[in-house]
């Protein structure tokens, strides 16, 4: 736990069963092509998280990890590449396929990152 999200063991957590376990339980997933999001929180420590994995044949190859940032997942194209370098260029509105919902969850206000696909 500390690794991922800083905290100490001998924080101010009073009760020791709250300190000596740590576990990511999702609370949504949603898949959008190879890409997958899983969020979750854990309001007794005011930790809100989110994972976005990209899978390529059933094997995650890249996870990025959010904590206590509210995201929301922006699609900028499904064409071909090359017509992604042009359509990019020309975007004036990218409507959201998936935003965060728990993040009012941990207690606090958490910065917002918006995550092309």
């Amino acid at each position: 736990m500390r690794l991922l999200t800083g905290a100490d063991n001998n924080s101010n957590i009073k009760d020791q069963s709250i300190q000596s376990s740590f576990s990511f339980s999702p609370k949504s997933i949603a898949s959008f092509g190879s890409i997958v999001i899983a969020e979750g929180c854990d309001s007794e420590r005011g930790i809100y998280w989110v994972h976005a994995w990209t899978v390529t044949d059933g094997i995650i190859t890249q996870v990025r990890e959010y904590f206590n940032t509210s995201l929301t997942v922006t699609r900028l194209s499904s064409s071909s590449a090359a017509a992604k370098t042009a359509e990019i260029a020309s975007v004036h509105y990218c409507p959201s396929v998936w935003e965060s919902s728990l993040s009012n969850l941990v207690g606090k206000s958490v910065p917002g990152l918006v995550l092309a696909i």
